[in-house]
């Protein structure tokens, strides 16, 4: 285990999943600190604009001002009124500055500029090491079409979908399957989903999904039940089971707390339980992941399970699945914090104590 480690937890900038980031990075920001490490909790793109000599030494909470996750989704354009500097630019002062100084950046972000591998590729250009899988199996998993592509080729199950962008009115009319869910292409933390039960309502949902993103996947709903599975250093943990108390399973169901009934150990057939677990760890070596990552899953009456998509920065908030799946095998917050600097370290070739 390396220890008494400088470390940057990454969190926030301006995707529609800012909030669930900054509420994830909080959690780990204090689970590293309980560990004993020297952590710094940093927004992406608000940055950090005091002097940052000896910065990891300072004696402050960085957690203080991040608060709860908000039913709605949050204001960016508010969030882009607070930088004094470029406001177009997505790194904020000081970020690769202080993230220069840390022995790793511990990446709790999430959706665009976070998850989809540009901020991985920058930080390989600068040689700054960070946790989780690098920026070519980000980029993979959170596009959704080509995740699919890769999903057929290994012959994973999925549902049936199409990838259209709004002038594709042909292909968009030809659409025949419902229910069905709409969602943006490379999004995440169930924003800018909609599940429809007709055409109208798809082309309401359609409109609304293409005010958030320019390419938009439409998806045959798997009625039945949903699953996810984690996976660390490619092996499977418990499947876990998410049985929402109204709807299905949207962003307030996924992050408002007693909206959603999770088991976990699911209870499922063995046999069940294994093919799902094996599939999503073909999933994982399918999209090249590194690390760790969340498959979700659905599975219908004659329990045949299909793979939704993998989450590369999977959320670690009161309510996500990840700890929960960790801990029932034994492994606490903190203790799954640390595996995963561990496992990241260790991609870059680093297995002792840091001095």
């Amino acid at each position: 285990m390396v220890i008494n480690m400088k470390i940057v937890v990454l969190a926030g900038g301006i995707s529609t999943e800012r909030d669930v980031s900054l509420v994830t990075g909080s959690m780990i920001y204090k689970a590293l600190k309980k560990k004993g490490h020297s952590p710094v909790l940093l927004d992406l793109y608000l940055g950090y604009e005091e002097e940052i000599t000896d910065i990891f030494a300072l004696e402050q909470d960085w957690s203080e001002n991040f608060g709860a996750i908000s039913e709605i989704n949050p204001d960016i354009g508010a969030v882009k009124a607070r930088r004094k500097d470029n406001p177009a630019c997505v790194v904020g002062p000081n970020v690769i500055e202080i993230c220069s100084q840390a022995d790793i950046v511990f990446l709790a972000l999430h959706g665009q500029n976070g998850e989809d591998g540009k901020i991985q590729a920058m930080f390989d250009l600068l040689d700054i090491k960070y946790t989780g899988t690098d920026y070519l199996s980000s980029a993979l998993a959170m596009d959704k079409a080509i995740s699919k592509e890769l999903f057929h080729k290994y012959k994973i199950p999925t549902p049936k979908g199409i990838t259209v962008c709004r002038k594709e009115r042909q292909i968009i009319e030809a659409w025949s399957i419902f229910p069905c869910i709409v969602k943006v292409n490379c999004g995440g933390s169930s924003v800018g989903v909609y599940k429809v039960d007709d055409r109208q309502q798809l082309e309401e949902a359609l409109e609304k999904a293409f005010a958030l993103e320019d390419r938009v996947l439409i998806e045959q709903y798997i009625e039945g039940r949903e699953f996810s599975i984690g996976v660390i250093d490619g092996e499977a943990l418990p499947v876990i089971e998410i049985a929402p108390k109204v709807g299905f399973y949207d962003y307030k169901n996924k992050y408002q707390a007693g909206t959603t009934v999770e088991t976990c150990p699911a209870v499922l057939d063995a046999n069940v339980t294994r093919a799902m677990q094996s599939c999503a760890e073909t999933v994982y070596r399918a999209l090249r992941l590194k690390t760790y990552a969340r498959m979700d899953f659905r599975m219908d009456s004659d329990c045949q399970f299909y793979c939704l998509e993998a989450n590369t920065l999977p959320g670690m908030t009161p309510t996500s699945l990840l700890p929960q799946e960790a801990a029932a095998v034994g492994m606490c917050f903190e203790d799954l914090c640390q595996r995963i600097l561990d496992s990241s370290m260790e991609k870059y070739g680093v297995t002792e104590g840091l001095s």
